[in-house]
């Protein structure tokens, strides 16, 4: 190339741009490379598919630190209410950040990256990004079908070679928080459970909690400005246009008829322009709540099975494994007493090793909330870090073998004292053998006293005959 011809190129300024924008482009990428090099994949992955039983399979994931062959620590992680993937995905639309995410998919990783071995796997009937695959599947399954999906994985989990099977972990979120209490006392290989967003009281109880007592104090004290009880329309459009309410959308009270905004049928049944709180809001969802606990609908199979278990608050003192609950201070999904009623509960018994985290401001999915909307985002490191700190917490496991010894120590005394009664009664039931031994050479001593006296009358009888015989000749 002459000079004339590459100063028409380089002199043009468009040509230089680009080619500037062409090495900068070419420096990045590069670099990226080298950072991508630089940093290796610290976590392993193993797809699974579980079978569930009655040809029915659900997909899963085994995550694995990417160094070394274990044994790892396991832990399950158990699918919460809804239509809930292995990584407990929620979409960008949701997300307070615009971004797509999963919270099981967060805990995996971050504790495979630490030195777990974690399974997780989808709600049966679910595919991929929480889609609905098989909706027959989906609507037609009981919370018991959900305790034995939880126990199949476990099997699964605890047959991988990686795991450490005495040392296992299962977790749970929202409504499967009813379901890994029940897993763990039934299972013993789970030595600890780990429960979020957690249900002391019944479905119905916590349901009724949502639907009808937040939404009510949702209008008496953010609606009804004047406090007169009546909500106008303006009202809600005032509030409810102007902030994210998870409980509670004007959509769900106000329509559009004939280019006015008006309310629902259903929320002015007098026709007077008002919403009375207690006289037409209230009623209403108490009419709700009742009909999806008692009517045939799609998801009534299961929602109804949850009435035919105890309380969790009832059972969880029967569970012998350790416990972790974790609560958003600002959860109404599960509202934070739920969790302090499953304290209260095994502080009452003593259980020897549980421990309630709150976290004041933070939702349902330990994101940051303001009380009223869902708030779906990312969970919190430091959530995430307390996992990893009491799963890991070597004071925390010596007190639990010191609980284990403990215990061990009462099932020997025990055994001891039922071989000392044990033997106490092998020397009691020696003496009877004696005695019976000693009453038996009586009666044979007897017996045989008794056989000589029968002789000599047998001997004297046949004298008296020989001697009768002989007189009678004479």
């Amino acid at each position: 190339m002459d000079a004339n011809t590459r100063n028409k190129i380089f002199g043009n300024k468009i040509i230089r741009r680009t080619l500037l924008v062409a090495c900068l482009f070419a420096v990045f990428t590069s670099s990226i490379n080298y950072a991508l090099a630089l940093y290796p994949t610290t976590i392993l992955r193993r797809d699974l598919v579980i079978d569930l039983g009655d040809g029915l399979t659900t997909d899963a994931q085994l995550t694995l630190p990417a160094i070394g062959s274990g044994p790892y620590p396991g832990v399950l992680l158990v699918p919460g209410g809804g239509t809930t993937d292995m990584d407990e995905h929620y979409s960008a639309e949701s997300s307070e950040t615009g971004e797509p995410g999963g919270t099981f998919l967060q805990i995996a990783e971050y504790l495979s990256q630490r030195g777990f071995a974690v399974l997780r796997y989808s709600k049966r009937g679910v595919g991929a990004n929480g889609t609905l695959q098989n909706q027959t599947v989906y609507f037609d399954m009981t919370v018991d079908d959900l305790k034995r999906d939880a126990e199949k994985a476990l099997d699964v989990l605890l047959a991988q070679p990686e795991v450490e099977a005495g040392r296992i972990t299962v977790i749970g979120h929202s409504e499967s928080s009813i379901i890994v209490p029940r897993v763990a006392l039934d299972r013993p290989e789970v030595k600890s459970i780990v429960i979020m967003g957690a249900a002391a009281r019944s479905l119905y109880d916590i349901r009724y909690y949502k639907s009808v007592d937040l939404r009510v104090t949702l209008a008496e004290d953010v609606l009804d400005k004047n406090g007169d009880g009546l909500l106008s329309v303006q009202e809600v459009l005032d509030e409810l246009l102007t902030q994210n309410m998870a409980l509670l959308t004007a959509s769900d009270l106000l329509e559009k008829r004939d280019g006015v905004v008006a309310w629902r049928q259903q929320w002015d049944t007098d026709g007077d322009g008002y919403m009375s709180i207690e006289g037409e809001f209230k009623p209403f969802l108490v009419r709700l709540i009742d009909y999806m606990a008692t009517a045939t609908y799609p998801g009534s199979k299961l929602v109804q099975s949850h009435a035919k278990w105890v309380n969790t608050v009832d059972m969880i003192g029967n569970v012998t494994a350790s416990i972790l609950i974790l609560q958003g201070e600002g959860d109404f999904s599960t509202p934070f007493e739920e969790a302090l009623l499953l304290e209260q509960k095994l502080t009452l018994i003593g259980h020897p090793d549980h421990t309630l985290i709150s976290y004041p401001g933070l939702g349902h999915f330990f994101y940051p909330t303001d009380g009223w909307s869902l708030s779906v985002g990312p969970m919190q490191d430091y959530v995430l870090h307390d996992i990893e700190a009491w799963l890991k917490d070597p004071t925390r496991r010596v007190s639990v073998q010191e609980s284990d010894l403990s215990a061990v120590r009462g099932e020997i005394g025990e055994l001891s004292a039922t071989n000392s009664n044990l033997a106490s009664e092998s020397a009691s039931q020696a003496d009877a053998l004696t005695e019976l031994r000693g009453s038996v050479s009586d009666l044979r001593s007897e017996l045989s006293s008794s056989q000589s006296v029968a002789y000599f009358a047998a001997i004297v009888g046949v004298l008296a005959t020989i001697l009768a015989l002989a007189l009678g000749k004479k």
